[in-house]
């Protein structure tokens, strides 16, 4: 099968993912997929494909010389929960022209002014929306791009050392790599991917955390509540109010962190606000936690109710100072890029991958991309030729692998 027909295949499957359940996976149809790839992957001469009782797909591609290192790939199951995962209809568009996408009658489009990346893509095939769900390109292009390059791999009968597979549930939720067997997977070093554009290839990400504000209030009659009444809403805006305006997602790139408020929730009684904390240096990092702290004592000092709780659990660390120790993982990659006429692109990662945890777990993991755009949304696309460029490249590099 084609890296299209494969990617097609996957998609049709709903593996959007969800945090509130408690579960792992967390939600059904992510082991559905997973029995579906193991019996793919026995297809294609993967004899020891399986999946374990909580979704995770491994795969082994014994060496044609044993004088080589393992490696690993490793590429997400699971879609962003937060946007419609089911029903998907792709688009193909065959030869693109530069013009703006109809995406189906949903009224939304992909438009060249608006994002100008399309105009790198005149004559090549996309697939593309209806506008009415995600297409679920993060990251089943990476599934698609690490099974098709296995099938070659297995073909073709070159000299390699053994090649691990590994495909986690639950990435988007910040879990995938919660139960994965590094021991088990017994690489030397893996590559996730689950990045972008093509050429991609990262080892820096943000460190991660995220916080609950839980506010207590009090409720009255609004007829005599002067002097008595706590509404928690309004203590809740308070809080918000002290954080810095400017160090939030709408107003920060590249290297710059941020405190964003991801979901409100409360009546006057009762606030909760879930928030999500990043920066790539972790002084910094660590700063916007103590201030989120700092704003938490200023609201409880005011109030003789103490009405505000505030828990922060770190998730995720910066895989960079994991992997500079190790850059000839970097160094093989570049070269396999190189071999197959693409020049790397090394920026970071605003947000984190599997790698970022797997590589403080013992297996140094840095990214590279899959083809895809527009990540999360009802404008995704991803780009076929790219796709299968990025196929190639996952096969070159593990031939160079010493």
């Amino acid at each position: 099968m084609s890296v299209k027909d494969v990617f097609l295949d996957l998609v049709s499957y709903s593996t959007g993912s969800d945090e509130t359940t408690g579960t792992t996976p967390s939600t059904p149809g992510q082991k559905v997929l997973g029995a579906h790839i193991v019996e793919h992957m026995k297809s294609i001469g993967i004899e020891d494909a399986h999946m374990d009782e909580l979704g995770y797909v491994y795969g082994t591609i014994p060496a044609t010389d044993a004088r080589k290192n393992t490696v690993g790939f490793i590429a997400h199951m699971d879609t962003y929960g937060g946007v419609c995962g089911e029903n998907i209809k792709p688009q193909v568009i065959e030869n693109y022209q530069g013009d703006t996408i109809a995406l189906g009658t949903s009224g939304l489009s992909l438009s060249p002014a608006e994002y100008p990346a399309l105009k790198e893509q005149v004559g090549k095939t996309l697939i593309t929306t209806d506008g009415t769900t995600l297409l679920g390109g993060d990251d089943k292009a990476g599934v698609a791009e690490i099974l098709c390059a296995a099938a070659e791999i297995l073909k073709e009968g070159k000299p390699h050392g053994t090649v691990k597979i590994g495909f986690t549930p639950d990435e988007e939720i910040g879990e995938g790599a919660d139960h994965f067997d590094v021991e088990g997977f017994g690489c030397d070093y893996a590559y996730t991917v689950d990045g972008g554009t093509l050429g991609e290839l990262e080892y820096e990400n943000f460190n991660a955390a995220s916080a609950t504000v839980e506010v207590e209030g009090f409720s009255i009659h609004t007829g005599g509540a002067k002097n008595k009444m706590v509404n928690s809403m309004s203590v809740a805006m308070e809080y918000c109010a002290l954080l810095p305006k400017e160090q939030v997602p709408e107003h920060t790139e590249l290297y710059e962190g941020f405190i964003h408020l991801d979901s409100i929730q409360g009546n006057v009684e009762h606030t909760t606000m879930q928030f999500i904390i990043r920066d790539h240096d972790k002084e910094l990092f660590q700063r916007k936690k103590e201030l989120m702290g700092q704003a938490a004592s200023y609201i409880n000092a005011k109030y003789p109710s103490q009405p505000l709780t505030l828990t922060v659990k770190d998730t995720y660390y910066n895989m960079k100072e994991k992997i500079l120790p190790r850059m000839d993982i970097i160094e093989t990659m570049e070269r396999a890029m190189r071999e197959n006429g693409v020049e790397p692109i090394t920026l970071p990662i605003r947000g984190g991958t599997d790698g970022a945890r797997l590589s403080f777990m013992g297996l140094p993991c840095p990214n590279i991309c899959t083809g895809g755009a527009n990540a999360h949304g009802k404008l995704e696309y991803v780009v076929l030729e790219d796709m299968e460029k990025i196929k190639d490249i996952i096969k070159t590099a593990v031939y160079n692998v010493e």
